[in-house]
């Protein structure tokens, strides 16, 4: 076997581990070109949002976060600050914390400090996000062991091996669980069901449902930061797989549709044109859409349910005065 095999498997980072490196970069850039030639030639054409996330759209949905209109995260972290304490105690001191996502948030440094887990490992599928969490998480926290795993956690992982028989808890704040359809989200919890084990217990933020201008102002921010965000999804196509989409052709545009109790976010041909990447050439009249992300919006019964068919017990709900929001307990049933 040629190469390296430290750089395919485990990175060492300032005493961290780094597991998938080079291999899974690879394999991910594979799985973008594959992922966006097919959903182009759908009769509605559509691309998963988990490539929204390269670096420009890690900083603009960093923007995002910020805006006023865009009530998630603000309310997600206030929750978290006002009960961190009972979160804490639900979830277990010394417990292997293990997150979907890169770990860059504020609410996960929090709950690094509250729960000192025995372990974290951050997962995500952009190896330069870990890199740089587990970097400034290091800083922050010389005595915390790190296992950062570049994989897409949408797939079973395997785990790799760690010191101890600590309560194995998975984090997955951001409602980023909105952008899976119902029947993918039932699924996708009764997977996290097996990664955490019958001891096992999650954390999940759900976006709840809400006045329907509120979703709306959401959005479509004045500013129009969504809108260069959804954008940068065309230009990452140009920049790495060699397309040639011109962005002024397009218009974002999103909408609550409340029979399917979600967002839609899609990106709208200007007018009829034709756009190339590599040797493939997709056809786009004029209004035709790429529809780019769901947002699933629910009620707390509808959320309980969902995960109570996945195999965990809704022990615990946390919500702001609103009830805008809210971060779910989950015990393994």
């Amino acid at each position: 076997m040629g190469g390296d095999q430290r750089d395919r498997r485990s990175l060492k980072l300032g005493g961290h581990r780094f597991v998938g490196g080079a291999q899974f970069s690879d394999l991910a850039a594979v799985n973008f070109r594959k992922d966006v030639l097919e959903g182009l030639a759908r009769p509605q054409k559509a691309l998963p949002p988990k490539y929204f996330y390269d670096a420009t759209g890690s900083r603009l949905f960093e923007r995002i976060c910020r805006l006023r209109e865009y009530y998630p995260t603000r309310t997600e972290l206030g929750i978290t600050r006002k009960h961190l304490r009972e979160i804490a105690r639900f979830a277990g001191k010394h417990c292997a914390l293990l997150e979907y996502g890169s770990g860059e948030s504020l609410k996960t440094r929090l709950l690094i400090g509250a729960l000192e887990p025995s372990v974290y490992m951050p997962v995500d599928i952009s190896a330069d996000a870990l890199r740089a969490a587990v970097k400034r998480l290091g800083r922050e926290f010389p005595k915390l062991g790190i296992v950062a795993i570049s994989a897409d956690f949408s797939h079973p992982l395997s785990i790799p091996a760690y010191r101890g028989n600590a309560r194995r808890v998975v984090y997955f704040p951001g409602s980023t669980i909105g952008n899976l359809r119902r029947d993918e989200a039932q699924a996708f919890l009764k997977m996290t069901r097996g990664q955490v084990g019958p001891r096992g217990a999650m954390l999940v933020g759900v976006d709840l449902k809400k006045d329907a201008n509120v979703l709306h102002a959401a959005y479509n921010d004045a500013s129009g930061v969504t809108a260069a965000f959804n954008l940068n999804l065309l230009a990452r196509i140009n920049r790495e797989l060699g397309g040639d989409f011109d962005l002024r052709r397009f218009a974002h545009y999103a909408f609550y549709n409340p029979t399917a109790g979600r967002i839609e976010m899609h990106l709208v041909a200007r007018e009829a044109h034709a756009v190339n990447i590599g040797n493939y050439r997709f056809a786009f009249g004029r209004g035709e859409s790429i529809h780019t992300e769901n947002s699933y919006k629910y009620s707390v019964e509808e959320f309980r349910h969902l995960a109570s068919n996945a195999g965990f017990r809704p022990a615990r709900l946390w919500t702001g005065a609103r009830g805008w929001f809210g971060v779910f307990g989950l015990l393994a049933a």
